[in-house]
C-alpha cells in the first residue's frame, strides 16, 4: 500500500529547490544586498521546515532570532562598509586557504557522518526525544548537556559585538575642522585643481527629469557626473548618459522652429465704444 503523503514531506519537496536554487544565486550575485535577501530566503524556508516537522520553538527562534535579528546585523555591516567598496585580493592572513581548506574537509566529513546517521541509523522518533514538548527538549539540550557549548558560543557572540564596535569606531586624532577651515580649504582647491568651491549640481537640473538618479545638465548641454550619489552609480541605477542624449535631441527637434510662439492678432482697442456713444 502507498503510504499517506505528510504535511511535512509536502514542505520538504516544495521548499527544498527554492532553498538550493536561493543557496546557490547567495555565492553567485555580484551585489551584497542581493546575497542578502536570498539568505533570508533561505532562512524562511528553513523556518517553514521547522514548523512542518512540530517544532514551534525553532521555528519562531529561526524567525526572530536568524531571519530577524542576524540578517539585520548583515544588511548593519554592509551599510558600514559601504557597497561600493572593491574588494581586497590581497591574502593579509598567512594560510588563511591553507585553514579553510581544512575546514572545508572537517564539515565535509560531518555532513557525511550526519546524513548516514539519518539513513542508517535507529531514529527514536520525535515524540520519544521530546515528551515533554519541544521547549522543554531544547532547553534540556541547552542548560543541561550542551550547557558549556551554548555559553562559550554567547561568550564568543558578545567578544564578536565588542570587537566589530572597536572596529569601527575611529578616535579623534586631530583638532576638529571649523566651517572656515572647510571654506578655505575649497578655496584653495579651486585655486590649485580648479575643483568648484560651490554645492555639488542637484540630480535632474536642466534635465527632463528631475529624479535622484538622473544626471544633470551643465548650461553647455553636458553631463555632470558630480550630480549623482556614488552609490547609485555603484548600483549601477544611474540613468544612462545615451538616454539622456536621446531625450536632448528629441526637445530639441520638437522646438526646432517654434521657440517663438505665433504672432496673436491685434488687440487694438482705438476706437472701442465710439460707435455706442455716436
Amino acid at each position: 500500500m502507498i503510504g499517506l503523503v505528510t504535511g511535512s514531506q509536502v514542505a520538504f519537496w516544495l521548499l527544498a529547490p527554492v532553498m538550493i536554487l536561493a543557496a546557490i544565486g547567495m555565492v553567485l550575485v555580484r551585489k551584497a544586498v542581493h546575497s542578502a535577501l536570498l539568505l533570508a530566503t533561505v532562512m524562511v524556508c528553513l523556518a517553514v521546515q521547522y514548523a512542518a516537522q512540530d517544532a514551534p520553538f525553532l521555528f519562531a527562534v529561526q524567525i526572530i532570532v536568524y531571519t530577524g535579528a542576524i540578517l539585520m546585523l548583515f544588511l548593519f555591516v554592509l551599510m558600514l562598509v559601504g557597497v561600493d567598496a572593491s574588494d581586497s585580493l590581497v591574502e593579509t592572513i598567512r594560510g588563511q586557504r591553507l585553514l579553510a581548506g581544512v575546514a572545508f574537509l572537517g564539515f565535509g566529513i560531518l555532513l557525511l557522518f550526519a546524513v548516514g546517521n539519518a539513513i542508517y541509523g535507529n531514529p527514536t522518533g520525535l515524540a520519544a526525544a521530546q515528551p515533554d514538548g519541544n521547549p522543554h527538549g531544547i532547553a534540556q539540550l541547552l542548560f543541561g548537556k550542551y550547557v558549556f557549548a551554548f555559553e562559550v558560543t554567547s561568550a564568543l557572540l558578545i567578544t564578536a559585538a565588542m570587537g566589530a564596535m572597536m572596529l569601527a569606531h575611529r578616535e579623534r586624532l586631530s583638532k576638529k575642522r571649523t566651517q572656515r577651515d572647510h571654506a578655505e580649504e575649497r578655496i584653495r582647491k579651486y585655486a590649485e585643481q580648479g575643483i568648484h568651491p560651490g554645492p555639488l549640481p542637484t540630480p535632474g537640473v536642466l534635465a527632463r527629469h528631475n529624479a535622484v538618479d538622473t544626471p544633470a545638465l551643465l548650461p553647455d548641454g553636458s553631463i555632470a557626473p558630480t550630480s549623482v550619489s556614488r552609490v547609485l552609480q555603484a548600483r549601477g541605477t544611474v540613468f544612462s548618459e545615451e538616454a539622456e542624449r536621446a531625450d536632448i535631441e528629441e526637445v530639441r527637434e520638437l522646438d526646432q522652429g517654434e521657440l517663438y510662439p505665433p504672432e496673436a492678432e491685434s488687440t487694438d482697442t482705438t476706437g472701442f465704444g465710439q460707435e455706442e456713444q455716436k
